[in-house]
């Protein structure tokens, strides 16, 4: 049986260019977990429709952001398409200390941060089939202007360039079957040794005949 105290959660970045499908696989992901939740960010971007303060975003001003950097506030911080985007350190640390898993989305630039303050962690880089999906899934957004989706093209390739620096590689061009590998990936966290060591304290314990 597992120990009554549950072990620290893993911490697992995925991140995607725009357009790479990774907010709808992560949504997947949390349904029916209740030992996986996902990070907040803040963020100086104005609300899109639909998206509600705290479930989404926790939206800011800029003034509001820049207090909270300069107290130290984020494990990582980016300016991605002239908003700021950041992770808070204290919100972060709290779950995982609860035991929970949590899921990071964020860039490649917050990426390098948080490895640096959590080098434990693990991460996820989805990729689109091609590049032709890509400006299709951008385009059936209707959202953008196509000055806008071509500039996002360019920040896709600049994006996809840092592929090596993440742990996995997923390539989402069937959903369930992007899914399912993400759901590997998940699981793999939760067998790891030092994970499974404290859950099963007791059996171990009781197993080698130490109590």
């Amino acid at each position: 049986m597992p120990s009554e105290q549950l072990s620290r959660g893993d911490l697992l970045i995925v991140a995607a260019p725009s357009g790479g499908g990774k907010t709808t696989l992560v949504n997947a992901l949390l349904e029916g977990d209740d030992r996986l939740t996902l990070s907040v960010s803040h963020t100086t971007r104005p609300p899109r429709p639909g998206e509600q303060p705290g479930e989404h975003y926790y939206f800011v001003t800029e003034a509001e952001f820049e207090t909270l950097a300069a107290d130290g506030a984020f494990v990582e911080h980016a300016l991605v398409f002239g908003h700021h985007y950041g992770t808070h350190a204290g919100m972060l640390q709290e779950m995982l200390e609860r035991g929970l898993d949590v899921i990071l989305e964020i860039d490649w630039q917050g990426a390098r941060q948080v490895r640096e303050r959590f080098p434990d962690c693990r991460s996820v880089f989805i990729l689109p089939p091609s590049l032709e999906t890509l400006r299709q899934r951008l385009s059936q957004r209707a959202q953008d202007t196509e000055e806008v989706i071509e500039k996002r093209m360019q920040q896709a390739r600049s994006e996809i360039s840092h592929w090596a620096e993440f742990d996995f590689l997923v390539v989402n061009d069937e959903f369930e079957a992007a899914l399912a590998d993400l759901q590997v990936v998940l699981r793999s966290l939760r067998l790891a040794r030092p994970r499974q060591q404290h859950e099963y304290a007791n059996l171990l314990a009781e197993l080698l005949g130490s109590r």
